[in-house]
């Protein structure tokens, strides 16, 4: 397994393997799977903006992808991202997420951004919370009921994770595009 910069020849497996995620699980709200021309130009907006989009991939093809863009859209959270991460089913609870994630922690650090935040689809989304918490994220909130999704009201967990120095020192520039 190798990780690697997503490129666009990978956009019609990363468009598998989250549409799988989006027709059987919880971790994402979304209900209809975009189609692979949706998820190319997800892709380009990505990085057209300098944020990571990562790859883990093998002979077999991608395993799973792991990607960050700015928590939200004021110049204030230019600092902070949020992470998302989808893994092929025939690979979860391989190491493949927790690979990823540990990966766009350190390409994010490098890059200059300070803190990172995972929005967790479903308290019941035990793999991913477990990932996030092995890797120093901290529990920092839980919206009840926020989504309604295969006819249940759903919450969305908050965690969080200090990049670099975190908040201890105030920036002195912007990060730099990874």
């Amino acid at each position: 397994m190798s990780i690697r910069p997503a490129t666009a020849a990978d956009v019609p497996e990363l468009q598998s393997i989250y549409a799988h995620h989006v027709l059987t699980g919880t971790g994402t709200f979304e209900e209809v799977p975009p189609s692979v021309e949706e998820m190319a130009a997800r892709f380009q907006h990505v990085r057209d903006r300098g944020w990571p989009w990562l790859v883990s991939a093998d002979a077999s093809g991608v395993l799973g992808y792991a990607y960050a863009t700015q928590f939200r859209d004021r110049s204030a959270y230019r600092f902070t991202l949020e992470n998302s991460v989808y893994i092929r089913e025939d690979q979860r609870g391989q190491g493949v997420g927790k690979a990823l994630v540990a990966a766009l922690l350190d390409v994010t650090a490098a890059a200059g951004f300070r803190q990172m935040i995972a929005v967790i689809g479903d308290t019941e989304n035990a793999g991913s919370i477990g990932l996030h918490a092995s890797l120093g994220f901290h529990h920092t909130g839980t919206l009840r009921a926020s989504g309604l999704k295969f006819g249940r009201w759903l919450d969305v967990v908050y965690m969080q994770r200090a990049l670099g120095p975190g908040a201890s020192t105030v920036a002195a520039e912007d990060p730099t595009p990874v």
